[in-house]
């Protein structure tokens, strides 16, 4: 029985996608709910699985190829695997006779670098080329390769997965003279960093962006979790007592007393939110996210410590829903647990400030008439001066450092 497979259905704020890796080829096995291939939004890696046993019959649209909501991509036989591989639509008239034996992405390999594929020696089920097998032959070539038009030998590089989607194979190039380490790399931005740019370009241009420091003394917080956080993993089955919680909490409570902070801008709209949703950045391999954490005002410390790790580990391996990307009210970015001491955030919109953390490090200061050590922190508010003034965002700041500086006070709400 012959199946369609398509896209999935993108929400109304998505216009369209990019194939980014076919997992399997037209006839290679798979079970039911084997994923088949990414598809790359902006915001999202989206998943699309085998609907039955079987295998792909047809690849309608090649790796780097856009496509729409619920198009189709792929025609799906189930049952036992195909024992040949029609041709995709993207093959050219020229390699036709790989077609039986290789991929599209294989197939478009091979012709970029006037390659012939007998050339190559294929390692897949029943001799398949695979992308890897003209990688390697690439990386070592052989005597019998060809030699023409002459070019100093130079490395190849297979770039990361998500790069693919628009190059399936990047080349170091060296340089037309001088030594062959000097070589130059160009690779193609994801969707989701070409978005990520365009965002933070916008927030720039178009936001009234200031922002305001202050410093924190976190002895307070490191002695209250190092005298519990024995005891809180025990009683949360594992979950550990970090100090983004803190964060997270004393944030809560702070914008519930500084509504403006919390607010957003639509047109020449302000909106004011009832609620307090937390976005938290957090660094992958793809580039920076920020998932959100829903009602942080009604959330313990165990409930936002396992949140984060749950959002962590989802962004880590390109698990994040849309829903879980969408409507933050509020972000804290934390740039110290990479090392920096100090920076200026930028908004993240349509919120109206962001929360910038930092290296906690030894500093002398000044504490009743004498100079102790303490462990500091610098903080930093980047806010939207169209929508806070400035006195509201020092305010506010400094309130989320007095609850810091004395944790009772999140608990009491005072």
């Amino acid at each position: 029985m012959s199946i369609e497979i398509k896209a999935p259905s993108f929400p109304e704020s998505v216009a369209d996608g990019t194939i980014a890796t076919w997992h399997k080829q037209p006839g290679e096995a798979c079970t039911r709910d084997d994923l088949i291939v990414d598809i790359e939004t902006d915001k999202v890696v989206m998943e699309v699985v085998a609907p039955a046993d079987g295998s792909l019959s047809e690849i309608l649209v090649a790796e780097g190829g856009t496509v729409l909501s619920n198009e189709v991509i792929a025609r799906f036989i189930a049952g036992e695997a195909a024992t040949t591989t029609p041709v995709s639509s993207e093959t050219q008239a020229d390699d036709a006779d790989l077609s039986d034996v290789s991929g599209p992405a294989v197939r478009k390999l091979l012709h970029e670098n006037n390659l012939d594929g007998s050339q190559v020696t294929g390692t897949g089920k029943g001799g398949r080329l695979l992308k890897e097998d003209v990688l390697n032959y690439l990386k070592s070539p052989t005597p019998d390769a060809p030699v023409s038009p002459p070019a100093p030998a130079v490395p190849t590089l297979a770039v990361p997965r998500l790069a693919e989607v628009a190059a399936p194979v990047q080349t170091m190039v060296a340089a037309s003279t001088g030594p062959e380490h000097r070589t130059s790399r160009r690779v193609p931005m994801t969707r989701l960093r070409s978005t990520i740019a365009k965002r933070l370009v916008s927030a720039q241009n178009e936001a009234a962006m200031l922002t305001t420091y202050n410093e924190v003394d976190m002895s307070p917080i490191m002695a209250l979790r190092n005298q519990y956080k024995a005891q809180f993993e025990k009683a949360h089955n594992g979950t550990r007592l970090g100090f983004m919680s803190f964060f997270v909490k004393a944030a809560a409570e702070a914008l519930k007393r500084y509504p403006a902070v919390n607010a957003s801008l639509d047109g020449n709209d302000m909106v004011y939110h009832a609620y307090q949703d937390v976005s938290v950045a957090v660094s992958t391999d793809r580039g920076l996210v920020v998932p959100v954490l829903r009602d942080v005002e009604a959330m313990t410390l165990a409930d936002i410590e396992k949140g984060i790790v749950e959002l962590a580990n989802k962004a880590k391996e390109g698990k994040l829903t849309l829903e879980q990307m969408q409507g933050g009210t509020f972000t804290i970015t934390n740039g110290g647990i990479f090392g920096s001491l100090l920076s200026t955030p930028i908004l993240n919109p349509p919120q109206t400030a962001i929360l910038g953390m930092h290296k906690i490090q030894d500093r002398p200061v000044a504490e009743n008439g004498q100079v102790v050590i303490r462990p500091m922190m610098y903080l930093a508010l980047s806010y939207d001066h169209r929508m806070i003034d400035g006195k509201e965002a020092v305010q506010f700041l400094v309130t989320i450092k007095e609850l810091l500086q004395d944790p009772a006070r999140i608990l009491l709400e005072i």
